[in-house]
């Protein structure tokens, strides 16, 4: 069944509805536009309140953007962000204002995201006092947050500075700045990336725990299937400014549809020693220029089931058995 997705309503029970989003970046030369960098063409996601959609794909495929879109960092070219029944797409001025305490953000890199001429309880008060929280509740927000990201004793940490802390506890430090003003939903752009294998369990345990607990939405953006599969509750698989694939997790890793996604769960590293010489086949090749993608489906220059069509026209997006959005033609 071929799936209309940029007309589909939004279910009420989203905390996020995208439809047809496009964000091209415009490469000037002596003050002319001569062409345009497709960093996101014609998104459509949904994600219901209290769960967390894992963005995959592999570098350039424009998962962050799609992250620092959702958060009103890159204003979108075309299309509809709707948040909580709102759209927002071109909100400005004091309503930015109030997005932006809705949503909170995790970065990839958490030394980076942390000013290093500010301790940590300057660093939680900060977004306190732009969003006017009483001076009075202030110190106890902070007290009560560091406690939730496990922060403990309160007193060892509040007033040591980001380059006292180990990476672990760093990114801990931003978790609690993106709680701090209770929002709703979290754009965790990889997480646990940056961190020592260890340190990832730990992370991605607190973080699911502070998302039962708070009944938080998340959009977890990752290269990852591995940290996906335990993460999320739903996946929808990037390439080259599109999404290719979208389905719960389970049915996206036992099933997968899209030979995008087929070739990135083959590409999964397998502990089994057995499997030590195991040859794993990955597409050849490299994603394509943003500036000028071919035509028809993106993937069609290194996909092993290319056709004639693949080559010509661009894929729609297939609804497989009620539940699996798919955009290949193998379907369509």
């Amino acid at each position: 069944m071929l799936k209309d997705e940029y007309a589909k309503p939004c279910n009420l029970n989203d905390i996020l509805c995208i439809r047809g989003l496009c964000v091209w970046h415009p490469i000037r030369k002596f003050l002319t536009i001569s062409g345009y960098v497709r960093a996101l063409d014609d998104v459509n996601i949904d994600l219901e309140k209290g769960r967390i959609l894992a963005i995959v794909g592999e570098s350039g495929s424009g998962k962050t953007t799609l992250g620092k879109t959702i958060l009103k960092i890159y204003q979108p070219t075309k299309g509809r962000i709707i948040y909580d029944g709102k759209d927002i797409t071109h909100i400005k001025g004091k309503e930015i204002k109030w997005y932006r305490r809705e949503v909170g953000y995790v970065q990839q890199d958490p030394y980076g995201a942390l000013p290093p001429f500010m301790n940590i309880r300057e660093i939680l008060e900060e977004p306190l006092i732009i969003h006017e929280v009483p001076k009075s509740d202030r110190i106890t927000r902070i007290r009560e947050t560091l406690e939730e990201v496990k922060l403990i004793p309160v007193e060892d940490f509040i007033n040591k500075y980001p380059h006292m802390l180990s990476g672990g506890q760093q990114q801990r430090v931003v978790i609690a700045r993106a709680l701090i003003l209770r929002p709703k939903l979290i754009v965790a752009d990889e997480p646990v990336s940056m961190l020592d294998a260890s340190v990832r369990i730990e992370i991605l345990t607190l973080f699911r725990e502070l998302q039962k607990r708070r009944g938080l939405s998340i959009v977890y953006i990752t290269h990852d299937l591995s940290t996906a599969k335990y993460f999320s509750d739903k996946i929808a698989v990037m390439y080259a400014g599109h999404v290719v694939e979208m389905a719960q997790t389970d049915k996206v890793l036992s099933k997968p549809m899209h030979p995008y996604t087929q070739s990135l769960i083959k590409a999964i590293p397998d502990p089994d020693p057995r499997n030590r010489t195991l040859f794993r086949e990955v597409p050849p090749g490299e994603p394509p220029s943003l500036l000028n993608p071919p035509p028809g489906c993106r993937f069609h220059p290194r996909c092993p089931y290319a056709m004639d069509v693949c080559r010509r026209e661009e894929p729609p997006i297939v609804e497989v058995n009620g539940v699996h959005l798919v955009k290949c033609w193998l379907y369509g």
